[in-house]
């Protein structure tokens, strides 16, 4: 591709602004425009539900790259301009501004939207979500003085990380979960009871098997939450955290093929010609499940970006990255590697009582995920096993004396 060319990356997360990178690094020198609906320049998410918001990080520390970046790699940076029309067989992107961008290559790198709750009440004031910076911002306004009662609707990890910043400024906290155990979803009851325990032992009150039913309020402001019909919860402030929708309507709109995102290729290349998905959006194939999957992790855009920019660049790729997450809260940190199915065989390194151990998904003998929790320095040896898919003796993958290495032969 050469200097007549341009590339558009709708979508100035992440995964847009590393795909941005990436272009320049691997010589493509034509026009670059990276548009953003947001009015910031890109940054990083993890942070606004950690460090940023427990105020151990300032906001410049969650930007991806310093502001005279963009202008010193040619990169032409829109921000606060939505993409509201996509014309695949002319080659145009429409901004709500009425301008219209001709590209040779197009990148949707559109990410994700926090799903809304449905009861009455949801729009008072007090009420936040959490997934933009905005959003971060009054958020950590509004825990930082303490001393608040602060209902979380949703055990998820955006819930407990928002609990423990909460609890973290001195606020009283409930998370308010409809299933047995927070993260019962992702991790079973087992796990997401070393999670419910965490935060009880923090002096976090924490419901299950409840459902919210309305958001109550006085003046405009919320003042409870009604849960399980008959029983308030006093609120000061709500975070609402149940989940992400992928943002797909631009590519609906233009006749893309969606299906719980973006679908894409291994390449990343999605059903329109010249047009490319990357990051929370992009439903893609991957090689190793041999299925598409959608992943909304933090690790998906920081690769998934570049890997759709050599493959716009037209190098061969073939995206299968071990599907990677992570989580602080309090004193605990974890990582997660791999996408353990339905039925997996569950085993432990160590205790899941004891504050550090790892966890193994198996299924035939063959790790498909790994969790570890206050064990450091493992989560690479826990992905070349699961890229192996070598089938593993239990005992010695439970054995904390052996090496997760050893066990590659």
């Amino acid at each position: 591709m050469g200097t007549h060319d341009t590339f558009v990356i709708v979508g100035a997360g992440l995964a847009g602004a590393k795909a941005a990178e990436t272009l320049r690094d691997e010589g493509f020198d034509g026009r670059l425009v990276l548009v953003g609906e947001e009015p910031e320049r890109p940054y990083e998410r993890p942070p606004l539900s950690k460090a940023y918001l427990t105020g151990a990080a300032d906001r410049e520390s969650v930007d991806v790259h310093p502001a005279g970046w963009y202008g010193e790699r040619g990169v032409e940076l829109l921000t606060g301009a939505r993409a509201s029309g996509l014309d695949p067989a002319g080659h145009r992107v429409e901004l709500d501004t009425g301008e219209r961008l001709g590209y040779s290559k197009l990148l949707l790198a559109t990410g994700s939207s926090a799903r809304r709750l449905g009861v009455p009440g949801a729009d008072l004031a007090g009420v936040h979500y959490l997934r933009t910076a905005a959003d971060a911002d009054r958020l950590r306004t509004a825990l930082s003085s303490g001393q608040h009662r602060v209902v979380i609707v949703g055990g998820g990890w955006i819930g407990l990380e928002v609990a423990a910043a909460a609890r973290h400024h001195g606020n009283e906290v409930a998370v308010v979960e409809p299933r047995p155990t927070p993260l019962h979803q992702v991790l079973g009851a087992e796990l997401g009871e070393v999670f419910a325990r965490l935060h009880r032992a923090h002096g976090v009150d924490v419901r299950v098997r409840t459902t919210v039913d309305e958001l109550c309020g006085d003046g405009g402001r919320v003042t409870s939450v009604l849960v399980d019909g008959d029983t308030e919860l006093p609120a000061d402030l709500v975070v609402i955290g149940i989940g992400a929708a992928p943002n797909t309507g631009l590519a609906e709109a233009a006749g893309l093929d969606v299906a719980n995102g973006v679908v894409a290729d291994a390449a990343l290349r999605t059903s329109a010609p010249d047009v490319y998905a990357a990051g929370d959006v992009a439903s893609s194939f991957h090689p190793r499940y041999h299925r598409h999957i959608r992943v909304e992790h933090w690790a998906n855009a920081l690769h998934g970006g570049p890997a759709a920019a050599r493959s716009m660049l037209g190098s061969k790729v073939s995206y299968d990255r071990v599907p990677y997450f992570f989580t602080d809260q309090y004193e605990l940190g974890m990582e997660y590697s791999g996408l353990a199915g339905p039925g997996a065989d569950v085993v432990h390194r160590g205790d899941p009582g004891n504050g550090a151990f790892v966890t193994f998904w198996l299924r035939d003998g063959r790790v498909e995920a790994g969790m570890n929790v206050n064990v450091w320095d493992v989560a690479e040896p826990i992905q070349a096993l699961i890229r192996s898919g070598r089938q593993v003796d239990t005992g010695r993958l439970t054995d904390p004396g052996v090496p997760i290495e050893a066990l590659l032969g």
